[in-house]
């Protein structure tokens, strides 16, 4: 593709955008700032958001995170997933991406940056171990990244994530420092907790876009669907995105705001680590061949987290006032606008690639 396509194709996508996608950082950027300014100006909302629970499970975040997959998940069509697990090599490198090379960054990154501070380096390094299921999808479908393999990628990985967590958790906060010499934590963590939260906040969604899409296509056919059912329920994903952004950032305002310089060392391996797993990942998925949207899909299922597991495992182990919970809430302040802006960097990407 020259560069005059290349520009042409940028603008088209662009065009194509709403007035919502097209400003979305900065209506995340807001969003952050009304949940951080609520938590702080609105005494009890954090314990009384808290208090709304079932089985452990935030109910405001549970509904915001499945308002905003679900119209991702109803845009996924499902009779093209064979075209997506024949592909070994995307299927090969996500997994090693994300758990190999994922929880090992980012325990080498919390020793670097946090070897002072145990409970915000334990904090990360749960953050690593919980690997993509929710906000990822939203990212590369703004990216244009390709639907369908997200969706199997997602899945992929939530799986191996109800195997791999716990286990992955005892090596690498228990017997690795051990073998290395440096001071370790215990992690106790259900497999039943762990395949719960990837039901609901994996499942159901899932489910629903596919029953959504099974029966909107039986009724009036594939080209109603697309063109006349998905713009209709598509901008709710990103209004259950923002929701959740204000709901995530009320609960935790009085520690985000009342420990800035903390909050700003936890930030730093962050990026790194943002930084390195997307570059890493995209660099990957150029040397094995992949396209676009399938090298875009690989780069933000290995860069995006469970956050909602990471804060969950951290709060119920450690309590809701401690070091390890405030790190894994700082995930997803640094998350959400580092992805968001790698999303437009790989809208410029695109006019180096031919397919």
């Amino acid at each position: 593709m020259t560069t005059t396509h290349a520009d042409a194709a940028e603008t088209a996508v662009v065009a194509r955008l709403s007035r919502l996608d097209r400003f979305l950082p900065v209506w995340i950027g807001l969003a952050m700032a009304a949940g951080l300014l609520l938590g702080r100006a609105v005494p009890g909302l954090d314990r009384a958001l808290d208090a709304v629970q079932l089985g452990g499970i935030s109910l405001p975040i549970a509904l915001g995170l499945l308002v905003m997959m679900y119209p991702v998940l109803a845009k996924v069509r499902y009779d093209r997933l064979d075209t997506v697990t024949g592909d070994r090599r995307l299927l090969v490198s996500s997994l090693a991406l994300n758990w190999v090379v994922g929880p090992a960054l980012m325990f080498a990154l919390a020793w670097i940056f946090l070897a002072d501070q145990p409970a915000y380096r334990t904090g990360l390094i749960i953050v690593g171990l919980a690997r993509c299921i929710a906000m990822v999808i939203i990212w590369n479908d703004l990216a244009c990244g390709d639907r369908e393999a997200a969706a199997v990628l997602v899945a992929l990985n939530s799986v191996f994530q109800v195997l791999a967590f716990g286990l992955l958790g005892w090596f690498y906060l228990a017997v690795l420092p051990g073998w290395l010499g440096l001071s370790g934590a215990e992690l106790a963590v259900s497999g039943w907790d762990i395949a719960r939260n990837v039901l609901i906040f994996l499942g159901v969604p899932l489910l629903a876009g596919w029953l959504t899409r099974r029966l909107g296509e039986r009724a009036r056919g594939r080209e109603w669907y697309e063109s006349r059912l998905l713009p209709r329920i598509g901008p709710a994903a990103l209004y259950g995105l923002l929701f959740t952004i204000v709901v995530l950032f009320a609960l935790q305002g009085d520690a985000i705001t009342g420990r800035p310089l903390d909050v700003a060392r936890i930030a730093v391996p962050l990026l790194v680590y943002f930084a390195l797993m997307w570059a890493g990942a995209y660099l990957l998925g150029r040397a094995i061949g992949l396209g676009y949207a399938r090298t875009t899909t690989l780069a933000f299922t290995a860069a995006g987290n469970n956050f909602e597991l990471a804060i969950a495992v951290a709060i119920g182990t450690f309590g809701v006032a401690s070091g390890q919970a405030l790190a894994g809430v700082v995930g997803p302040l640094i998350e959400v606008p580092v992805l968001v802006g790698l999303v437009y960097v790989s809208l410029w990407l695109r006019r180096h690639f031919t397919h």
